[in-house]
């Protein structure tokens, strides 16, 4: 049975490889980028024994190495016979890699005096026998990075559902904006705890605060739209490919309105197919 947490990534240069092996790091794969591939049975032997400490893992492999296409067939069938990794191999049309490479500016591997044309002809021919010997052929033409990640949840790692990894984070902006976030809201226009004697050393947390600033039409408003605008957004994150989203809220000391609304947004996520954790940045200072 071919073995899912053991993959070699392998294909066309500029077919998105690097982008993959990116993904797989947010799966939870340890991924070796450009493994000589005469190094492969040592490193599954170490695995294999549990000397190192990885439970899944990723070889990104490509033609770069001298004489990859024979070493790589020698060494799949050797390694056979102790593990069945799943191969993946991407490719591209020319026309799409040719302008990969314009775009990129970057030399073909193989490019000495032959055109980038040539040189990708010429590696589609010598990568031939490896494809074949696939379990997963993937042309990605016709996709962005968003459907890229989609077909590895789909075929190659079975994720349908993967959780969205979200971080609120409450703040004062006297010290300063939390540079992780990506998405920000500013609460400094809502009614201001500090300004009321028997409520300004309390916090956000303290039930009377809470009451004191939700109970506000203002606030009720802006919760209602702040939430419809977050359940807008989340899907989109998701297409996109994102796995994790931070989102900071902000009031001027961090001790009392970004602390609430943060606590009332989590409660809301939380509804929602999401893993939701929050951090109260400011709110002893």
């Amino acid at each position: 049975m071919k073995s899912e947490k053991f993959l070699i990534i392998t294909g066309l240069s500029g077919s998105g490889k690097t982008v993959v092996s990116r993904f797989l790091e947010d799966f939870g794969y340890y991924c070796i980028d450009n493994l000589p591939a005469k190094l492969i049975p040592n490193f599954i032997e170490l695995w294999k024994r549990k000397e190192v400490e990885i439970e899944k893992v990723a070889l990104v492999i490509d033609i770069r190495e001298a004489g990859f296409e024979t070493e790589f067939l020698e060494v799949l069938n050797q390694i056979r016979k102790d593990v069945l990794p799943w191969l993946i191999f991407l490719e591209a049309s020319d026309e799409t890699l040719l302008k990969r490479y314009s775009e990129s500016r970057r030399p073909h591997p193989l490019k000495s005096k032959k055109s980038v044309l040539e040189s990708i002809q010429l590696e589609r021919g010598r990568l031939a026998e490896i494809k074949r010997l696939a379990d997963e052929v993937e042309d990605t033409s016709d996709m962005n990075i968003a459907q890229l990640r989609e077909i590895l949840n789909r075929r190659f790692l079975k994720k349908k559902n993967e959780k969205l990894q979200i971080r609120i984070i409450s703040f004062g902006y006297k010290y300063g904006i939390p540079l992780e976030s990506d998405l920000l809201f500013d609460t400094r226009f809502l009614p201001n705890p500090f300004y009321v004697n028997e409520l300004r050393d309390k916090t956000g947390k303290d039930r009377e605060v809470k009451e004191y600033v939700l109970q506000e039409k203002e606030t009720k408003k802006y919760l209602h739209e702040l939430k419809r605008f977050v359940d807008y957004l989340l899907p989109k994150f998701v297409k996109e490919g994102k796995s994790h989203l931070t989102i900071s809220t902000g009031c001027t000391g961090g001790k009392h309105r970004s602390v609430i609304i943060a606590e009332e947004l989590k409660s809301h996520l939380k509804t929602k197919d999401s893993s939701v954790r929050i951090y109260h940045r400011d709110l002893h200072k």
